[in-house]
């Protein structure tokens, strides 16, 4: 109940955040429901079913790590002088944040159901009732037990995933260190690269995709799923690096002042970032493969596409957010003191054009060298 009266009095920045969780955990759940009428409908596939199960869990990482990120931009959810006089400590903060996103997942979840029994043509009254009914295989009955574990999926493990990230821990200044995943992410990289090019020259295993799209080997995607991993893990390491480049070129104010900021937010930034050069390069390298014939991707894959790049997105934007509400004190001492405003938005626009030099080539090489075996 507090969760909601707080929902009530948000800004409307927060709750359209709130509700893209929500759309996105709705996009998930129509995902695992078509899944689930697809295993239904076929009972003979269960392989098939199975491997469609597995790619709808990339959709649903993607927005259990946004719903996480806009758990942790949350204003309701820090601790404040009114909150603490009603007697919401640092464990009642985190159990609030976590029911916060369980709530917006649920809506979501619930809203997906209804879509999919309304395009099914299990609800009817409607416009566009049983639209999609041979999509989502209407001739079969939906279990109703399994309907609801999955649509319980997201919510749970958001809310999860939001109570471990936001739990009360020690905070303690330390030492500005450089981030030690970059020799990992690189070498995650180069694992995901190399597998995906030996499996590409035999015949892998079917790995049929929600949709028509059903031919892609499954050690092929599993070499993209490390590359992915790869580019996530080396992400704070780059822009710590970039930081450090850029005060050593000719240091001047504004390099200064961007390559620090940098360094201090490449925990907070750097991971966003390589999930969405992870994601780019993926579309990159599918856009050139798999382009011939109208029916190489069906609904159901550019649904579960759509909700992977939005998160991907939008958690890189909320990652944004964070760190400058992070800085806000920062750059108020910098004002106070008699720092130009031109000058914060010329740091500003150097690091953005900083990451863009470092991530841009990157994303295009990373899908160059993933499509080059599935083109010979």
């Amino acid at each position: 109940m507090l969760a909601l009266r707080l929902a009530r009095g948000t800004h409307p920045l927060v709750l359209l955040r709130r509700l893209m969780v929500a759309a996105a955990s709705a996009g998930v759940g129509f995902l695992l429901l078509g899944t689930l009428a697809y295993a239904s409908s076929h009972p003979a596939h269960a392989s098939h079913a199975t491997l469609r199960l597995l790619w709808s869990l990339i959709p649903l990482a993607a927005t259990v790590y946004f719903a996480v990120s806009v758990a942790r931009t949350d204003p309701s959810t820090r601790p404040s002088p009114g909150l603490t006089a009603a007697g919401l400590g640092p464990v009642s903060l985190t159990a609030l944040a976590a029911v916060s996103t369980a709530v917006s997942c649920t809506l979501g979840s619930v809203v997906g159901l209804l879509f999919f029994l309304h395009l099914r043509g299990d609800i009817t009254g409607l416009p566009f009732d049983g639209a999609a009914s041979q999509l989502l295989s209407s001739q079969a009955p939906l279990p109703l037990a399994a309907a609801l574990t999955l649509l319980a999926l997201t919510p749970v493990l958001a809310a999860a995933g939001s109570a471990w990230t936001m739990r009360p821990r020690k905070t303690t200044p330390a030492p500005l260190t450089a981030p030690t995943g970059l020799p990992w992410g690189i070498a995650l990289i180069a694992a995901g690269l190399a597998t995906e090019s030996y499996t590409s020259r035999a015949a892998g295993t079917p790995f049929p995709l929600p949709g028509h799209f059903d031919g892609s080997p499954l050690g092929v995607l599993a070499g993209w799923t490390l590359t992915a991993i790869g580019l996530a893990t080396a992400g704070p390491g780059l822009t710590y690096t970039t930081g450090r480049v850029l005060q050593s070129l000719h240091p001047g104010a504004v390099r200064l002042l961007a390559g620090r900021v940098l360094q201090a937010e490449a925990g907070r930034i750097g991971r966003p970032l390589g999930v969405v050069c992870a994601v780019t390069s993926g579309v990159i390298a599918a856009a050139g493969v798999y382009t011939p014939g109208p029916d190489s991707f069906g609904p159901l894959t550019g649904l579960g596409a759509a909700v992977v790049m939005t998160c991907a997105v939008a958690t890189l934007l909320t990652a944004a957010l964070e760190s400058k509400q992070s800085r806000a004190a920062t750059t108020t001492a910098l004002v106070r003191l008699g720092a130009p405003a031109q000058l914060l938005r010329k740091a500003s626009a150097l690091r953005v054009a900083a990451l863009l030099a470092v991530f841009a080539p990157l994303t295009w090489a990373v899908a160059e060298l993933a499509a080059l075996p599935l083109t010979r």
